[in-house]
């Protein structure tokens, strides 16, 4: 498996960036160009990740919202997703993701028709027509997982892989998103397995963090640095440990560099403790 993470900013080249990546001994990174960069400026950090064996994870489609009620909304969230796909092929990166989008007026917030067959059908339709209009030559289309809007199990991700049936439509995992109520929360042993179990060769990118359950009223789950909350990191681990060595694991939401040093070396710990080797 691949590691990387946040934190690292301040670069002012491609070279400065590998630099920056590699201090950190990931040999995964966030896409470090964004959505408006110039062509020569892509083929640069394209060129500098190749060279320095450094695998972009992710283009982020964020705030783009496909299913919207508003007919404009969803219009322009369609295009800023073919964007970021296509600047994910353009760069080389794994995949581009976004969350699946939402019937409210928030992208990425709840709403009681998300998680309907008419909000699913919608779903299956925005993602193909994304894949069909870019064409990907190596770039995946990812779906977030989520608590309120689908994908929102691992059942219901594979659901969509068969109902959208593109082969450029993979799957982006983030365990701590599915963790929803207690019944999850002290089983994530099982709901890694089953993620794995169900989705494994379709996974392309994941992310690392961790839910802790406060001891008030009423549900209150936190999300907190790798190894501080109860997602069970040897079983994910081992997952991943399971797929192509190329798929990165990408430490997310940290708030100091510090703090994501911190995260690193517990998963490499746990890593290093399951036999799977970190790149």
């Amino acid at each position: 498996m691949r590691l990387g993470g946040g934190g690292i900013n301040g670069w002012t080249s491609p070279e400065e960036w590998v630099r920056a990546v590699r201090g950190e001994a990931y040999s995964a990174a966030f896409c470090p160009v964004g959505l408006d960069a110039d062509e020569a400026t892509v083929r640069a950090y394209a060129l500098a990740a190749r060279t320095a064996n450094i695998v972009i994870a992710a283009v982020g489609a964020w705030g783009n919202n496909p299913p919207s009620t508003d007919p404009a909304v969803a219009r322009a969230g369609i295009e800023g997703c073919c964007r970021a796909l296509e600047l994910a092929d353009r760069i080389g990166a794994v995949c581009a993701v976004n969350v699946a989008g939402s019937r409210g007026e928030k992208w990425d917030g709840p709403h009681p028709d998300d998680l309907t067959e008419d909000t699913f059908a919608l779903v299956v339709d925005s993602v193909r027509e994304i894949i069909d209009t870019v064409e990907p030559l190596r770039a995946c289309y990812t779906l977030e997982t989520m608590p309120w809007m689908y994908p929102d199990s691992p059942a219901s991700y594979a659901r969509l892989v068969k109902a959208i049936d593109r082969k450029r439509f993979g799957v982006h995992l983030d365990p701590v998103n599915l963790v929803c109520d207690p019944q999850r929360y002290f089983k994530t042993r099982d709901l890694l397995e089953e993620c794995f179990r169900l989705l494994g060769p379709h996974i392309r990118s994941c992310h690392a963090k961790d839910v802790l359950l406060q001891p008030k009223l009423t549900v209150h789950l936190d999300e907190v640095r790798p190894g501080l909350g109860k997602i069970d990191f040897r079983a994910y681990v081992r997952g991943l440990g399971r797929l192509h060595p190329d798929v990165p694991l990408m430490i997310e939401h940290l708030s100091t560099l510090e703090d994501f040093r911190i995260a690193a070396a517990h998963i490499r710990n746990v890593a290093q403790a399951e036999g799977v080797t970190v790149k």
